[in-house]
């Protein structure tokens, strides 16, 4: 018997920085491109839509009450990604009409959490166009914390795409052994990895997730360039002249379920990486070890997984 394959492609785009509106109409663009050939699984990077917060380095971010951090992050907000006011509705209707599978990675202003904070979320919308999870991210990593709230463990789950268990993780949580092994223990044998961008990021742990998971990562990142940044941005001037050249360098790549890379990080443009993943490739790999699997001891250590969605207030009416 032989299982499936599918065809991958990791978009390694800039955003239209902070451009809600410009920055979608180019995921839908590149969906399209995606279509055309043959892709069944689209991934994004970290905060794509509508971009990675890189002000916060570039302003002295940290400094308080300081007017130019508080209104680029206002801006931020009124760009973030409201998903309970329809923002993703056109993407969830491509992926519809084109069966395709999506991981988008967003900052989100949920209305669950009052409306104004802002999560790096994961959302995975499956080949009926149906949004399955929402996977806000977990730990926000240094100068994020500036700006991005903590999320939970309610997207720590995996989903069904053919044969296939694919799963989700931003960023530097794909570092952090415990939601790893979550995601393992559901059976994941497609990691995405979604990252800001960048190869210093992602040129270790892709295979080591790889061969610690057996499993196929696909690493996804951002790009951005100093002349990304939009002229209506709001404090452009302080911004560019902290800015470096390249911001986020891409850094996308695949390893295989043996840790051995199917795409080197690829670096320096925007560009769409495909290739075609055998799910038989798995099954040799778990002969050796399965970390849920016959490899784990389940009598001695064990892992606690909360995945209620958290919430300040539960009404009773």
């Amino acid at each position: 018997m032989n299982l499936s394959t599918i065809k991958v492609a990791l978009a390694q785009i800039a955003p239209v920085w902070l451009d809600h509106a410009a920055t979608l109409h180019k995921v839908l663009e590149t969906l399209k491109e995606a279509k055309t050939n043959g892709a069944e699984l689209v991934v994004f990077g970290e905060a794509l839509l509508p971009g990675y917060p890189f002000w916060l380095a570039l302003t002295d971010g940290a400094a308080w009450n300081k007017s130019v951090v508080k209104e680029l992050h206002r801006h931020y907000a009124l760009n973030a990604v409201d998903i309970d006011r329809g923002d993703l509705e056109d993407v969830c209707a491509f992926a519809k009409a084109n069966r395709i599978a999506i991981y988008l990675g967003i900052i989100e202003r949920p209305s669950d959490r009052g409306g104004h904070s802002l999560y790096a979320s994961l959302v995975y919308i499956d080949q009926n166009g149906v949004i399955q999870s929402v996977h806000r991210k977990l730990q926000p990593t240094y100068d994020e914390r500036l700006t991005w709230s903590p999320g939970d463990g309610n997207g720590l789950v995996t989903h069904k795409l053919e044969d296939f268990t694919v799963s989700g993780l931003n960023c530097w949580e794909n570092w952090m052994p415990l939601p790893r092994a979550a995601m393992y223990a559901q059976g994941t044998n497609l990691h995405v990895a979604a990252w800001p961008g960048s190869d210093h990021n992602t040129k270790d742990i892709t295979r080591f997730i790889a061969r610690e998971g057996r499993t196929y990562v696909l690493s996804v990142s951002c790009m951005m360039f100093k002349e990304d940044f939009p002229a209506g941005t709001p404090h452009l001037e302080e911004i560019l002249a902290n800015a470096p050249a390249v911001l986020a360098n891409g850094g996308s790549c695949i390893a295989g379920p043996d840790g051995e890379w199917i795409i080197e990080p690829q670096i320096g443009k925007e560009e769409v990486l495909y290739a075609t993943l055998d799910l038989n490739r798995v099954f040799e790999e778990r002969q050796s070890f399965d970390a849920a699997g016959h490899y784990s001891r389940p009598d001695v250590t064990q892992l606690n997984v909360n995945r209620e969605r958290q919430t300040t207030v539960k009404f009773k009416d």
